[in-house]
């Protein structure tokens, strides 16, 4: 009976071993020699010919919104992986352009940035409507009232690769000065809205660009704060047109934002060690508020590496903004007239709070000026 037993266990082994083989077997004469390889490694990418790539040039054209597209970008392939690079042999600019890097086809980020003293939260704080009114309007975004503690420590993992950045911030001797500086730094690094505390959202920053104008063309989107066309107006203001940095949407990486943070940054650590920083208000305007912030813009527009003005008669002033009542597009970047995000001050063209054009309300409150100053140039 045992003996039976094992010659039924052996004759199993057998079969088991035979139809295993005869399976393989049976595969192996279907498999085709054109299958492909599991786990076959994919070639390797052509080598750049180029060893660069150039930021795109824009049509430089102030006339009103364009709609044109590039239809070849609609087939871009997977962006490579990006390559490290030693920064330590780098200029600050060209730094700030690898730490975060600009493209035009994103979406807008979905944040509101401000800063202030307190937080909502605190018993303290005094701009509940204002604050309010932001994320009334713009359900979904994330709506951050940043402090000064937090901004310290916001910067140092933000700008941990590129030192000298903060030590700027943390050079800067007035209040006024390190938030001017922020507002760049976060839209830089992380993209947005700015807006000052002291705001009140009229519109949705969805409704601020047109729906004929592709978002994924404009990467700027800035107003005009001032246009006294007055003979008097150096003793108010300090450009003939002024663009306001109360407000700002950006795209991060915009390089209008890695320019003045480039020259704040140089700027500041040059006074650090010449022992030589702001000694009246208006320097303030001058080293890190909306002179500085429209001569970037300025700039911009007429740098050959972004636009070809060889077709136009000279160039982007004053002139091309003076007066402007409508949108306006100069490549990447939107300027909104004045109304847009100074209505209501009965002066200088703006319409009142109820223009359709109307989409911030600035209270002015200009808490680090004396409080004879808060209102300059009103009437």
């Amino acid at each position: 009976m045992a003996s039976r037993k094992m010659l039924s266990f052996k004759r199993a082994i057998v079969f088991a071993v035979f139809f295993l083989t005869a399976f393989i077997l049976l595969r192996r004469s279907h498999t085709n020699a054109n299958d492909p390889e599991p786990f076959r490694k994919p070639p390797p990418k052509p080598a750049d010919t180029n060893g660069q790539h150039a930021e795109a040039k824009h049509d430089p054209s102030t006339t009103s919104y364009t709609t044109e597209t590039d239809t070849s970008s609609k087939d871009k392939s997977l962006p490579a992986q990006k390559v490290l690079q030693d920064m330590s042999k780098m200029s600050l600019y060209d730094k700030l352009a690898y730490q975060y890097p600009y493209d035009v086809e994103t979406k807008f980020p979905a944040y509101i940035w401000q800063t202030w003293k307190w937080t909502p939260a605190s018993g303290e704080f005094t701009f509940r409507h204002q604050e309010a009114s932001w994320s009334t309007l713009h359900p979904g975004f994330v709506h951050e009232v940043i402090t000064d503690q937090v901004a310290v420590h916001m910067l140092r993992l933000l700008y941990a690769s590129v030192p000298e950045v903060l030590e700027a911030y943390n050079a800067l001797p007035q209040p006024v000065l390190k938030a001017d500086f922020f507002r760049y730094l976060i839209l830089l690094a992380r993209g947005g809205i700015y807006s000052d505390i002291d705001t009140f959202a009229i519109k949705s920053a969805l409704d601020w660009i047109p729906d004929s104008v592709p978002k994924e063309s404009i990467g700027l989107v800035i107003g005009i704060e001032a246009d006294p066309d007055r003979p008097d107006w150096k003793e108010w203001y300090s450009r003939r047109i002024q663009f306001c940095q109360w407000t700002i949407q950006a795209k991060p990486g915009h390089p209008v934002l890695r320019d003045i943070v480039t020259r704040i940054t140089q700027e500041t650590l040059k006074r650090k060690r010449e022992g030589l920083f702001v000694s009246k208000e208006k320097s303030v305007v001058e080293f890190t508020g909306p002179a500085v912030w429209t001569d970037t813009i300025f700039d911009y527009f007429n740098d050959p590496r972004y636009f070809d003005n060889r077709g136009s008669q000279g160039n982007i002033t004053y002139v091309n903004f003076t007066g402007m009542v409508k949108p306006k597009k100069v490549g990447d970047v939107v300027i909104l007239p004045i109304t847009s995000f100074s209505p209501g001050v009965q002066q200088m063209g703006a319409g009142d709070y109820d223009d359709p054009m109307a989409f911030v309300k600035h209270d002015f409150e200009g808490t680090w000026k004396p409080e004879n100053e808060r209102h300059i140039g009103g009437n």
